[in-house]
């Protein structure tokens, strides 16, 4: 367990003892954040605790049932490994080991496994649900989206012949957002740098393929704002220099991207994950290879412009700030950091800028953990 309070904090793993970590706070609200260690031998999801007095802690562990791949800093390059349910009732994981994906029922801060089924495909990356329907994504071999129905009981059902497509076998397909219609689901494809358009049927089932080549290199992840736009994350020319950017798009039937903010600074390295704020104000941009998140305001029309000096949050040294999520009430910001061993907690301003909390340590500093979500 690890116990993260106001003093001297030590951490007990077994019968080992890790030693103090840092103190991570926030102002009382219960919250609970979701992280996946994608282990090669036992998947599983840790829960953190908001304690009454507003501190983080190590709860329960809950085993997928099924493998990850294993591996050190983000072996799966993708974002929406770990997925909750948009009224938060379940909670989704893959298990790209295994070639699952599992299902969990949420209440409050405790999982209870539901189902683990085939993904239908080579090693799961991604999963969202909308409605009555979930969709994985597949990235090695042909990849694919496959669909799945959502029963009444919560249980899921894999779709018969419904499978879709990407452009090519191993193109890297590395996020899958659904519009806030439910008319679209957007996929990305980190090899050939697209930006795929998917039109969803009444039946749930998805339409032809709308392949959109993206202008900017390093095409990762995307995320819709709750007022329709597309926003992308993009590594840009070079990782590992400040030349990360984010781009935002309007969809239109015809499922053929119109540009609204493209290549957007982010004034950072690597930016592979984005989250959008439950009211659709602001969205943060999380820099890997520098260390630093990155906001900016939403306007109506899927402009973006800079939050203060665009960089709004720094997570610890020599931290891989690897995904990050936003709280059900909008108030926290949290990043999972590889390299550190570390979940950094922000709590968002009124004005969209982040105030470092600071971090929830213990995990391994060179694992293969993917995956955070938040209540």
């Amino acid at each position: 367990m690890i116990r993260v309070a106001r003093g001297l904090v030590t951490i007990m793993m077994g019968a080992g003892v890790l030693g103090p970590v840092m103190n991570a706070t926030a102002q009382t609200g219960q919250e609970a954040v979701f992280v996946m260690t994608n282990a090669a031998d036992k998947n599983e999801v840790i829960v953190y605790q908001q304690s009454a007095n507003g501190d983080f802690y190590e709860g329960q562990h809950y085993a997928t049932g099924g493998r990850g791949s294993g591996g050190t800093a983000d072996p799966l390059q993708s974002q929406g490994s770990l997925t909750l349910s948009r009224n938060h009732a379940f909670l989704f994981a893959v298990n790209a080991g295994s070639g699952t994906v599992s299902e969990f029922r949420v209440d409050h801060s405790s999982l209870i496994l539901v189902d683990q089924l085939p993904s239908g495909g080579s090693e799961p990356v991604a999963v969202t649900q909308w409605g009555n329907f979930v969709y994985v994504l597949n990235s090695a071999g042909d990849g694919s989206v496959v669909p799945f129905s959502l029963g009444p009981d919560g249980h899921l059902q894999k779709m018969q012949n419904a499978i879709s497509y990407l452009t090519g076998a191993n193109t890297g397909g590395a996020s899958l957002a659904i519009s806030p219609n439910g008319q679209f689901l957007a996929v990305t494809e980190r090899v050939p740098n697209n930006i795929d358009i998917f039109p969803i049927k009444s039946n749930g089932t998805l339409g032809t393929i709308v392949v959109n080549h993206d202008s900017d290199p390093g095409t990762f992840s995307s995320v819709f704002a709750p007022n329709g736009t597309l926003i992308v994350a993009e590594t840009g020319p070079d990782p590992t220099s400040n030349t990360a950017t984010v781009s935002s798009y309007t969809v239109p039937a015809s499922g053929n991207l119109s540009p609204v903010g493209l290549n957007v600074p982010t004034l950072g390295a690597a930016n592979c994950w984005d989250v959008v704020t439950p009211n659709g104000k602001w969205v943060y941009a999380s820099n890997s290879a520098s260390g630093t998140v990155s906001g900016f305001a939403v306007g109506t029309g899927g402009t973006l412009t800079p939050i203060a000096d665009t960089v709004v949050g720094t997570n610890p040294e020599g931290s891989l700030n690897l995904d990050l999520a936003v709280s059900g009430d909008g108030k926290y910001l949290f990043t999972l950091d590889s390299g550190t061993g570390a979940i950094s907690v922000f709590g968002i301003q009124s004005d969209g800028t982040l105030n470092n909390l600071g971090d929830v340590q213990g995990l391994p500093k060179a694992a293969g953990f993917n995956g955070i979500a938040a209540l």
